[in-house]
């Protein structure tokens, strides 16, 4: 994205919009900046740096798809992913949503050439997260050459996922499937070991509890998370941990998108406010392409699931971790 308005210490300055004021690079220059500056003192600093690409963003180019927004990549790495395919797995543009709820029910088909604007944006969005990886860089060679890196937590993760046509969706979050809740987190620092993949769920609200206990800090505010820690040195730890997702409350129940939904180790289950329901057996159906919510077969683990969303729907603090649940929006 070029150009733009960005609050630089309490003044507004605005951006050019040229290349020199990309802002993926700007807020680079500004993160190296901050460490320097903050690497000279002996009190510890936090920075949080939040690219705004890939979301949707301009100026844009002539050849921009119409009727599909786009992101807006650097000049550098322009059609850098020109050839890459747009991934289709089972669940892209889904031919029977019978099951699902009527917010996607009443989805048509994803016609051609909508199709073909998806796989442009999602080029697009390839293409500037490369200036994000320019960014990450910039910042660790800067934490290592003002000596910061060995004594730094980096943790590099989103605040949600993103569809391009799954489930007939062309674009857009908030709903409860895969697509949209599962984010990256890749977390590097002292007593992290290096290479190690954990497959535990995990939440943004787990961040706050992290960032607190590695810092010996305190928390001024209730905390539903929990922090990550165990999970560094422990591969079992929090091995049967549940999600609560949630979207609303707008619209109240005019709003057919609203739920509440419990994401386990193998299920996910949704309950709607307009008494929909959905429940997916993530071990046999990762895609999500058969709601189950009305099979005999599954009426115990419904009912399971449906306990466990009616406690953790109005938890708070302690009570969101006693059994090691969290509390997440997608």
């Amino acid at each position: 994205m070029l150009g733009g308005r960005i609050n630089e210490n309490g003044k507004l300055v605005n951006l050019p919009r040229d290349e020199s004021g990309y802002q993926t690079d700007v807020l680079a220059r500004l993160a190296e900046d901050a460490i320097r500056r903050n690497s000279r003192g002996s009190q510890p600093f936090f920075l949080w740096l939040t690219p705004h690409v890939p979301h949707n963003g301009g100026p844009a180019d002539p050849d921009d798809p119409a009727g599909t927004r786009t992101t807006r990549p650097p000049a550098r790495y322009r059609d850098r992913f020109a050839s890459q395919p747009l991934p289709m797995p089972p669940s892209f543009n889904e031919a029977d949503v019978s099951d699902k709820p009527v917010g996607i029910r009443n989805r048509a088909l994803l016609s051609a050439q909508k199709i073909a604007g998806l796989r442009e944006a999602y080029q697009q969005a390839l293409e500037a997260n490369l200036g994000v990886d320019d960014a990450v860089k910039s910042v660790v060679d800067t934490l290592r050459s003002t000596g910061e890196l060995d004594n730094t937590l980096i943790a590099f993760t989103s605040d949600n996922g993103f569809f391009y046509g799954e489930h007939r969706v062309p674009a857009g979050k908030v709903l409860l499937y895969e697509p949209s809740i599962r984010v990256p987190l890749v977390v590097r620092g002292p007593g992290i070991p290096k290479g190690v993949h954990r497959k535990q769920l995990a939440a943004n609200v787990d961040l706050a509890p992290t960032f607190v206990q590695l810092a010996k800090a305190k928390a001024g505010r209730v905390m539903d998370g929990r922090s990550l820690v165990p999970l560094f040195r422990s591969g079992s730890a929090g091995a049967n941990r549940d999600l609560l997702l949630e979207d609303g409350p707008a619209g109240g129940n005019r709003n057919p998108r609203q739920y509440v939904a419990v994401r386990t180790p193998r299920y996910l289950y949704a309950e709607y406010a307009n008494g929909e329901h959905e429940l997916y057996d993530l071990a046999t159906d990762p895609n999500e392409l058969n709601s189950r919510h009305g099979d005999p077969a599954l009426a115990s683990v419904r009912e399971r699931l449906a306990r466990i969303l009616a406690r953790l729907r109005t938890c708070a603090g302690p009570s969101c971790r006693s059994t090691g649940d969290l509390v997440s929006r997608p």
